[in-house]
């Protein structure tokens, strides 16, 4: 059974043990108990962010959506009025075909829908997508009566739970299943020789899915009804290579049925709910408010620690013409993930568990005559296991074949380091960054060489989407990035390690970034941006990876060139570019573009045939990409909380017009947890836990002499660092709390003022 472990279903049976009857059916309300809970702010700001349907979506760019980092589901109008499709997929479902490329022969399948088939026409929908509790639920109106329901992807089971109480007109609606060809939608590179997988085989209450490669795949369904209330389940489930997928799928669904539903539910809840209160963001524009929860809610839609990485769909299948099938790793991947970090999430990091796993499929991604056992590297597209199936290899710096891939793996593995400096949990440097960095470094000095002028240069590779390059500046701003980390990682895991003269020598004698008085930092030597360019390729240096620093004057130059020359032309853009764009404008220190550029994309303005959808998904042409969005809401944290260099940044690029704004649980590098509130324009107070004991400084914001104090409200020593910043020891579970003198604020989070009325997102109207 894909997702769900053995253990999780004997404690759901014996939760559950005996209960048949449907007891107090949710969609008639809360389960005993939950009612009657008192409401957080966490709780508030969320269910304000509630996503709204009074029109019928018609596909993937309207629908709501559900999902647990594993079965995804997706609601919208069938191919008749009569008929409610509900789009099922799941992360795990993929091809294991490997002589062909990934996003062939890997790629992820269709599944199918199931089906709701009314009495009448469907002529009226009024629909609530709960974020807090993962729920979807209100009615549908046809020509014959009305539905109430409510439905959710039950978060530890991966079953879909759906509840009916249907008016005499629509009590025959009848529930089916309508499979699609389990088939690449990819057309790119698809050889003439690739043919589907076997038809299905379908049955009563399911439909299996061989694989040609062995294993395959299984959706099962079944409906209990009590009186004239119904209960509907279904779920899928994968094995590969055995083929187990239609016992373990129908076994769960019946298992499902013979629990209590209340219970069930109450279960379910209880992950989302503890999920939302982990971490807080209120700011005043509401619009920027919802975006952001809808985006956490995504997220954890869409990814799990221990599940798959996320593909370009998420969880969640486009029916139309999609041709990225499977994992994306040469931008959407990294960008995706650092919101799990800065967000308190860790259980959604997918990525660093992934190179856990499967970093010996990295040698894979390897040309053959550089395969030694000790160099890895990373092509696209690859499945959720790294590998890039066929024959497909990152190519060869210098010559024909190269590719602009060869910086994959060193971006992806900044993720990995993103999540060792949120938590400073060594176990991750130890087992996961160290070793796999070590082997992603030694690709790249198979062909750094020795210039006349002395120092390390790079033979022609390319960077991304733009052009070849010989010093490519991409590929020197992640060459330079690692062999630091990989000095720093032996100095904090105090190794006795005879490569670190090596990497010394590297970072010392990389070539710098070739340059334009006007242009700033230039794409490569000799090669400068001459067209728009969606990608931030060659700003890596500015963010993420933070090399340079905006308090130095030589280096705030450089930045404001660069980013003004890759700025002044937007036509090319797509959505992460503009979320790229607001994020480098918080880091230098210009609040108000970083906000122009955050609601020139929820704005949905953007051109080139991109869109940010009704329901805050994303297109790219036909195809869906889920980047885009999550990666904005990582553009709001950065206005509100930074924390790189060593210093912590309280309210660093929030907008003038933003005169209050509130945070709480909100995670910095460092392992701090960061609590603070703005009010009428000033910060009334900066609070700060030390999960590690790292030194902390402190640009806390606040004008004036300030009070500092501990957990229990102690004064505590500190020195001066800057303006408005300070510097202390705080021990490891210690607490510091820095408010203007005398001040004593109200420490909660709160939901701030609102600047005025917005729609939800959705379809409201």
């Amino acid at each position: 059974m894909v997702g769900v472990s053995r253990r999780t279903v004997l404690r759901s049976v014996s939760i559950a043990a005996g209960a048949a009857a449907f007891g107090g059916l949710w969609a008639e309300g809360a389960p005993p108990g939950l009612a009657a809970q008192r409401s957080s702010p966490h709780q508030d700001v969320a269910m304000d962010a509630r996503m709204r349907w009074q029109r019928l979506p018609k596909n993937w760019q309207e629908a709501p959506f559900l999902a647990n980092g594993y079965l995804g589901v997706q609601v919208y109008a069938g191919p008749t009025p009569q008929v409610l499709k509900f789009m099922l997929s799941h992360t795990q479902v993929q091809d294991q075909r490997n002589q062909w490329e990934a996003g062939i022969g890997l790629s992820r399948l269709p599944i199918g829908a199931i089906t709701l088939t009314f009495a009448g026409a469907v002529t009226g929908v009024d629909w609530t997508l709960d974020l807090y509790n993962a729920e979807l639920g209100g009615t549908i109106t046809t020509t014959r009566g009305q539905v109430a329901f409510s439905a959710v992807v039950h978060n530890d089971l991966g079953v879909l739970l759906v509840s009916l109480d249907p008016s005499a007109g629509e009590s025959g609606a009848t529930w089916g299943f309508a499979p699609l060809v389990s088939a690449t939608t990819r057309t790119v590179r698809k050889p003439p020789e690739y043919t589907a997988n076997p038809e299905p085989e379908q049955a009563n209450g399911y439909c299996a899915q061989p694989l040609t490669a062995g294993g395959g795949y299984t959706t099962a369904w079944r409906e209990k009804r009590v009186g004239t209330k119904r209960l509907f389940a279904a779920t899928v489930a994968y094995s590969f290579p055995r083929s187990t997928h239609t016992r373990d799928a129908v076994s769960l669904v019946d298992r499902t049925l013979a629990m209590n539903p209340d219970l069930l539910l109450t279960w379910h809840r209880r992950w989302w709910n503890s999920f939302h209160q982990c971490s807080f963001v209120s700011v005043p524009d509401k619009q920027v408010q919802r975006f952001y929860w809808i985006q956490l809610y995504k997220i954890a839609s869409a990814t799990r620690k221990d599940g798959p990485v996320t593909a370009e769909w998420g969880p969640w299948f486009p029916e139309v013409g999609n041709s990225w099938t499977a994992v994306w790793w040469n931008l959407n991947v990294q960008v995706t993930y650092p919101i799990v970090n800065s967000t308190n999430h860790p259980e959604l990091d997918a990525v660093t568990e992934t190179f856990r796993r499967d970093h010996a499929n990295l040698e894979v991604s390897v040309p053959p005559a550089y395969r030694d056992g000790d160099t890895y590297a990373l092509s696209h597209p690859g499945d959720w296991r790294l590998r890039p199936g066929g024959v497909r290899t990152v190519g060869v710096p210098g010559t024909t074949s190269k590719t602009d891939q060869t910086g994959n793996l060193l971006w992806g593995l900044h993720n990995v380091w993103l999540a060792y400096r949120h938590h400073l949990d060594q176990s991750v440097l130890r087992d996961v960054l160290y070793p796999t960095l070590a082997k992603a470094l030694n690709f790249y000095r198979h062909f750094l060489f020795t210039g006349p002028d002395g120092l390390l240069h790079l033979p022609l590779t390319r960077s991304p989407e733009y052009a070849d390059a010989t010093d490519c500046t991409y590929d020197l701003s992640l060459i330079r990035w690692a062999a630091t980390t990989l000095v720093d990682s032996a100095r904090i895991l105090r190794l006795n390690e005879p490569r670190v003269p090596m990497w010394r020598e590297i970072a010392a004698k990389l070539v710098p970034y070739h340059e334009d008085p006007a242009d700033g930092v230039l794409i490569g030597d000799g090669v400068r941006l001459a067209d728009s360019h969606r990608h931030f390729s060659h700003l890596l240096w500015l963010y993420p990876l933070r090399e340079r620093n905006w308090e130095r004057p030589a280096d705030r130059d450089v930045m404001t060139r660069t980013f003004r020359h890759w700025s002044a032309d937007q036509s090319a853009w797509h959505g992460y570019s503009y979320a790229a764009a607001s994020s480098m404008n918080s880091v230098m220190d210009q609040p108000e573009e970083a906000l122009r550029y955050l609601k020139f994309f929820l704005d949905r303005n953007i051109v080139a045939d991109t869109e940010l959808t009704a329901n805050t998904m994303y297109r790219e042409g036909s195809n869906f990409a889920v980047e885009s969005p999550i990666t904005a809401a990582q553009s709001v944290v950065d206005m509100v909380l930074q924390g790189s260099g060593g210093v912590v940044k309280a309210f660093p690029s929030v907008s003038a017009k933003w005169p209050d704004a509130s945070i709480a649980g909100l995670r910095t590098e460092g392992a701090f947890l960061v609590d603070a509130s703005r009010r009428r324009g000033a910060t009334e107070f900066v609070r700060v836990r030390s999960e590690a004991g790292a030194p902390l400084v402190l640009d806390h914001g606040i004008d004036g002499e300030v009070d500092v104090r501990d957990q229990w409200g102690r004064r505590l020593p500190w020195r001066p660092a800057g303006p408005r910043r300070i510097a202390l020891e705080v021990r490891r579970g210690g607490t510091v709390t820095v408010t203007p003198r005398g001040a004593r604020p109200d420490f909660g989070p709160r939901d701030v003022p609102s600047l005025g009325t917005v729609p939800a997102w959705g379809l409201p109207d």
